[in-house]
């Protein structure tokens, strides 16, 4: 059984970088991860294009779990899911946790091999999300 893959989405390439090289430290390769961040000229913002990318280079059967830091990186997280072909897009979900916290979380979840939706919920509720 493969374990879920992690998808970090930041407005900072850096950002989204640090956050992977910290989930990378934490649970090694056992578990997919990709990271996307930055507009397509090198600036602060993300692309529908680059999260299909970061998707499709963390693409688990499990499924992938995405974190995103704001509002357009949801934004643009939900629209690169509704690109998916019918089959992948049941499995993706975008955590509503924090980025760096929420993907720590969720990667360590997913590294012990549990399915897509307690990976979510472990990420939401112990990454310090508020309901």
């Amino acid at each position: 059984m493969s374990n879920v893959g992690i998808v970090i989405v930041s407005h900072s390439p850096d950002v989204a970088r640090g956050a992977a090289d910290m989930v990378r430290q934490m649970v090694g390769a056992a578990v997919p991860l990709a990271y996307t961040g930055g507009n397509p000229d090198g600036g602060l913002g993300t692309s529908v294009e680059g999260i299909l990318e970061a998707i499709d280079t963390a693409w688990s059967e499990a499924g992938v779990a995405i974190l995103v830091d704001m509002g357009g990186a949801e934004t643009n997280s939900e629209m690169a899911i509704e690109m998916l072909p019918p089959e992948r897009r049941s499995r993706v979900v975008i955590c509503s946790a924090p980025v760096v916290e929420g993907a720590v979380m969720a990667a360590t979840e997913a590294w012990g091999g549990s399915d897509l939706d307690t990976v979510r919920r472990t990420a939401e509720e112990l990454g310090g999300a508020s309901k």
